[in-house]
């Protein structure tokens, strides 16, 4: 079950998104989920699905790796869409089991519901074709402005990032813990939900044993290379925005106008 999850994984590639500046690529992103907040139609989603499409085609990403990130999130994106349609005011159109469903909440619901899957895809092209040492590059150069004001920009953008990239990791540590208890007789499986949610308990120590030691392997290793923080740190490979960047940008800032403006029509 926790194999599904693909949060933090990198495919690399040499395709434009893979080049594509990891500020601007954030910018992007912020901007793309900004984008959907705003649409209202139905039919806007289909101009916001081919936009994906494309994308996940010129990144040459697995198809199947990137819906399979929506697995984990089934149960969130379904309890959205019922309390939306259910609790939703409008003009009554038919009933299940005495429940009115209305025009509105039907509309609402499926907003909602293709709005979360859009968000979830839209943000995990992110971490998808952005290496973690471009993203830790990207979030700072969009953080130094703040250390004028004191905001550490550098350790923040080193922790986020560092916790990015551990999730695959400790995903495959659970996995492992699971078998481990599964051969000495322990059931995962059975049960419902409740009863399921009681078993994962035991999984916990170990666990947490695995991630402190983990981090504390990290800190021994970022001290043993001399690492004091962002102060003084020069760079091997110094991020330049492109010409090819710069078009790149322009036309998703068009596209997502575009958008905007119709959907406020």
């Amino acid at each position: 079950m926790f194999k599904d999850i693909t949060i933090g994984q990198y495919f690399p590639g040499e395709s434009a998104v893979h080049k594509y500046d990891p500020r601007l690529k954030i910018i992007t992103m912020v901007l793309f989920i900004i984008t959907l907040f705003f649409i209202k139609s139905m039919y806007l989603y289909i101009p916001i699905v081919f936009y994906l499409v494309l994308v996940i085609a010129v990144a040459k990403l697995p198809i199947k790796m990137v819906f399979k990130g929506l697995r984990p999130l089934r149960w969130i994106i379904l309890i959205t869409f019922i309390i939306n349609l259910v609790f939703t005011p409008g003009e009554e159109i038919f009933r299940v089991w005495k429940i009115p469903i209305t025009d509105q909440g039907l509309n609402t619901a499926l907003l909602m519901g293709i709005r979360l899957i859009l968000l979830v895809l839209g943000t995990s092209i992110l971490t998808y074709t952005t290496s973690p040492i471009e993203l830790t590059d990207g979030i700072e150069a969009l953080l130094n402005p703040l250390r004028k004001i004191g905001v550490p920009s550098h350790e923040i953008a080193m922790m986020m990032t560092i916790a990015l990239r551990f999730i695959p990791t400790l995903i495959e540590e659970t996995d492992k813990i699971i078998k481990a208890q599964m051969v000495r007789g322990a059931d995962f499986e059975s049960g419902n939900l409740i009863r399921r949610a009681k078993n994962l308990v035991p999984l916990l120590v170990p666990l947490f044993i695995n991630s402190f030691r983990r981090a504390e392997e990290l800190a021994t290793a970022m001290e043993a290379r001399c690492y004091r923080g962002g102060e003084g740190r020069t760079k091997m490979n110094e991020l330049k925005i492109l010409n090819s960047d710069r078009i790149l940008f322009i036309g998703n800032i068009i596209f997502y106008m575009v958008i905007v403006v119709v959907s406020r029509i």
